[in-house]
């Protein structure tokens, strides 16, 4: 099965807060997605509608043309893991991963189990007496095994160390290259998973304020070093991001959307920008006046 999520003019409002804001967008089969945006912007919110788990203010979406809130058949194509409370804490690894199947039918068990052994984790233990690490662990097995056409992680690997965490990565691209699926990655960490990305969505405040292909984001997002007089007439078209001015030598850090930049004489030096880098001066609040 396939998964395709329409997401048509979607709010929602707690507590009459509004969390998220007319948010439309699209997400195709067999991608991985970048989900970013600073903590409380409304990620998880979303993520939340996306797998049923709670229902829009205003606006639909939908999963292969169905609603996923109250929908068993929808639902047992997602699998959803949070940053924690994803399993009982009474329940032990090996029957967590027993039961598995019923919640995630293209659950592969022998896999599942490949991978609670190369996280070295105690399989006769309950959750309850698992470190945070082995906790995200156990979930990133559960997701990575389950093989959902819909597959969403959202900060999985809280209290996992560096080594850890790229085994992880390894793990999911791996595998998502022999059973491609829907995976959606909501993270911090941005410059350790970009290169997993194939889009990327930016939520600010509520509203989806970037949705781009990562090859275009990475063409289109430099910074220009030079001459302050040689630099600014070529940005009349562009988003400036950050200026800063250190003797006598001008950088101008800009978000080019619309490939608006003209030939650059050889004066001027063209860096490219990191995508943490990026997301962190697209959602800054400071607005800084020019220097």
């Amino acid at each position: 099965m396939t998964c395709l999520i329409d997401v048509d003019t979607v709010s929602k409002v707690i507590k009459k807060e509004k969390i998220i804001d007319s948010i439309s967008c699209s997400f195709e089969e067999n991608r991985i997605y970048g989900l970013l945006g600073r903590n409380g912007a409304g990620k998880t919110t979303l993520m939340k509608m996306m797998t049923g788990q709670s229902l829009p203010t205003e606006g639909d979406i939908l999963i292969n043309g169905q609603s996923p809130f109250d929908n068993p058949t929808v639902q047992s194509q997602i699998c959803f893991i949070k940053e924690s409370g994803n399993f009982k804490e009474t329940m032990k690894i090996k029957d967590i991963i027993k039961f598995a199947p019923a919640y995630y039918p293209n659950l592969n068990k022998d896999f599942a189990l490949e991978l609670i052994e190369t996280f070295k984790l105690p399989a006769h233990k309950k959750v309850s007496q698992l470190s945070k690490g082995m906790v995200s662990a156990l979930g990133i097995s559960i997701g990575i095994a389950s093989r959902a056409p819909l597959t969403i992680f959202d900060e999985p690997y809280i209290g996992m160390d560096a080594a850890a965490r790229q085994t992880f990565y390894d793990l999911l691209l791996e595998d998502y290259t022999i059973h491609p699926r829907t995976i959606i990655l909501s993270t911090h960490l941005i410059d350790e998973v970009s290169n997993l990305f194939q889009d990327v969505y930016l939520i600010d405040e509520g509203k989806l304020t970037l949705s781009e292909n990562i090859d275009n984001l990475k063409e289109r997002s430099f910074a220009l070093k030079g001459k302050k007089e040689e630099i600014l007439p070529l940005l009349q078209h562009v988003q400036v991001l950050k200026e800063t001015a250190f003797i006598g030598e001008y950088t101008a850090t800009i978000y080019d959307k619309d490939m608006q930049l003209p030939s650059l004489p050889p004066t001027i030096e063209k860096k490219s920008l990191s995508l943490q880098n990026l997301m962190v001066l697209l959602t800054d609040q400071k607005k800084e006046e020019r220097v």
